[in-house]
């Protein structure tokens, strides 16, 4: 619009927008209450139009010669994430508590819909990516041989069990604690403990067994599975494999 008012918008015969780049025109919307334009008018009004977007762009290009590499990490933006349908309850909780104190932790507008797919919009660029990498955490399918950082939540004569994903705890077998042995769980844990662990098995059923001995020692998954098996004994003692607590990247960290 060029040379409109909200008067003219309302009694006027028409309003025509334009817009466009220096290349030419990408869109135009036209209100009109005549019965039709010449082809003069129209030429006339696309003409106006040009040489006002092309001056809009000059003001522009004065203060930004060319697009951004990168946006902003404080620009508002929306998000977009796929999950699994089986896990939309649990980014939506108990009547709703997870989303709200998502929202309202990270500022963002949060929708899902049925098949999954997740809109995270905020006006803090910083939040909405701290709000999806904590949906993702919250959705998050353990996986094995990944090291991950859990809180002791219960603790058994025969180990301790870790919450290692929101929602998601797995047992750690007292053989499994500590590299020494232990005669009592509490020895080396107790109830809120933050640890790290590494995932060697996941049931069909969804059990999860997981081992902080492993973590320790730099194991691999496939030792960390064959130490955490019955022939290897459940005495707890140190095993004597090369590399001991100096073995490293035995697995990926969470």
């Amino acid at each position: 619009l060029t040379d409109i008012q909200g008067m003219e918008d309302h009694l006027g015969d028409m309003d025509f927008k334009v817009a466009g780049t220096s290349e030419g025109i990408t869109a135009l919307q036209m209100d009109i209450k005549i019965s039709g334009l010449s082809k003069e008018l129209m030429s006339q009004a696309l003409d106006q139009a040009h040489e006002a977007r092309m001056q809009i762009l000059d003001v522009m290009r004065e203060a930004i010669p060319a697009p951004r590499e990168e946006m902003s990490p404080y620009a508002p933006r929306m998000l977009t994430i796929k999950i699994n349908p089986e896990k939309i309850g649990s980014i939506i909780g108990k009547g709703g508590a997870t989303i709200r104190s998502l929202e309202e932790d990270y500022d963002v507008s949060i929708d899902i819909q049925d098949d999954g797919t997740i809109f995270v919009a905020g006006v803090d660029g910083v939040k909405a990516d701290e709000a999806l990498e904590k949906i993702k955490a919250i959705t998050e399918d353990p996986e094995l041989g990944h090291i991950y950082s859990g809180k002791v939540v219960r603790i058994t004569d025969f180990g301790a069990f870790i919450e290692f994903i929101p929602g998601i705890d797995g047992l750690v077998h007292i053989s499994q604690i500590s590299s020494d042995h232990l005669k009592r769980v509490e020895d080396a844990l107790q109830i809120g403990d933050e640890v790290m662990v590494m995932v060697t098995d996941v049931t069909p059923e969804g059990k999860v067994r997981l081992s902080r001995k492993a973590v320790l020692e730099g194991m691999t998954l496939e030792e960390a599975q064959n130490d955490d098996r019955p022939s290897s004994g459940r005495s707890g003692s140190r095993n004597k494999r090369s590399g001991g607590r100096d073995r490293r990247g035995g697995g990926r960290r969470r």
